[in-house]
């Protein structure tokens, strides 16, 4: 079974609903979710918020977390689940922001580097990963790992 019909499987088994809030995937972890038949009783939506300006007027991250940490950061991952959560009620959010590459990344913020948040009714939490390979490669690590979270959350 895929991940995402393992997530949908979860969240249907407790009446669970969940959201994205993407950057570097552009869609891509909604895609998945949504190639699953029944998804639409238990995702909501989800927000591609590539650019500062939509992180800050669509999920609601502060000007000053992206000034102080780079969007790519456990903080700005943090405002984009607990956004996503709020704006799309739900009881899960995911949120992913990275540097998917070829170019983009620094000795600090290397190519491959995600940050993932993870919205829940008790609060919300951050993990890193930096994954290897192209830019598609990279962006699809990164979704598998999102909905794997989200497994793990409605578990």
């Amino acid at each position: 079974m895929r991940a995402a019909e393992t997530l949908v499987a979860l969240l249907t088994a407790r009446s669970l609903t969940c959201a994205t809030a993407e950057s570097c995937t552009g869609g891509g972890i909604g895609r998945e979710i949504t190639s699953v038949a029944g998804a639409s009783a238990v995702f909501a939506g989800g927000a591609i918020t590539y650019s500062n300006e939509a992180k800050m007027r669509i999920l609601g991250v502060k000007a000053e977390t992206l000034e102080t940490h780079g969007a790519v950061s456990s903080e700005t991952a943090a405002e984009m689940a607990a956004g996503a959560r709020r704006i799309f009620g739900t009881d899960l959010a995911v949120s992913v922001t990275g540097i998917a590459g070829p170019g983009g990344g620094s000795a600090e913020k290397p190519v491959g580097l995600v940050w993932f948040g993870l919205a829940t009714p008790s609060g919300v939490r951050t993990e890193k990963a930096i994954f290897a390979g192209d830019r598609e490669r990279v962006r699809e690590q990164t979704a598998i790992h999102a909905i794997g979270m989200l497994s793990c959350a409605a578990t």
